[in-house]
């Protein structure tokens, strides 16, 4: 996704709430991030961005990504072996996640039955859904 100056200034916001300055360098993260599909992790955005000729530290990319997450401008997917991908929110429907168990590989998905079994689920129960996390692990059927 192309950054906006909407998304931007959004950003510098929640930089200053967290105490933070706005940077160059925490520029380069959020335009990397918004400028990927990828689930990536922390070290992946790290070379991402040094890449392209930005000297960003790891300690910056790590403290940019709580900015980002804390603000809701990124979703964390929990792999299952305490690693834990990024990936933007913004423009991004709702997707649930299958995880390969055996490859790391992440697959999105929609499915509006699982969604309606779920309002339906919290609905009997006398709740509301806000928002969730659907995440299958999976391995392949092997034939």
């Amino acid at each position: 996704m192309k950054l906006n100056d909407k998304i931007v200034n959004q950003f510098k916001i929640a930089l200053k709430e967290e105490g933070l300055r706005f940077t160059s360098q925490r520029l380069a993260v959020l335009e990397d991030v918004f400028g990927s599909d990828e689930h990536r992790d922390c070290d992946q955005i790290h070379m991402s961005v040094n890449k392209k000729n930005n000297k960003v530290s790891k300690a910056t990319i790590y403290r940019t990504i709580d900015v980002l997450l804390n603000h809701d401008f990124v979703r964390k997917l929990d792999i299952g072996d305490g690693s834990v991908k990024y990936e933007s929110k913004f423009d991004s429907p709702h997707h649930d996640h299958m995880i390969c168990v055996e490859t790391g590989d992440i697959i999105e998905f929609v499915d509006d039955r699982i969604e309606e079994l779920q309002d339906e689920i919290a609905r009997k129960k006398g709740y509301k859904i806000i928002k969730h996390v659907h995440q299958l692990f999976v391995k392949p059927i092997k034939k």
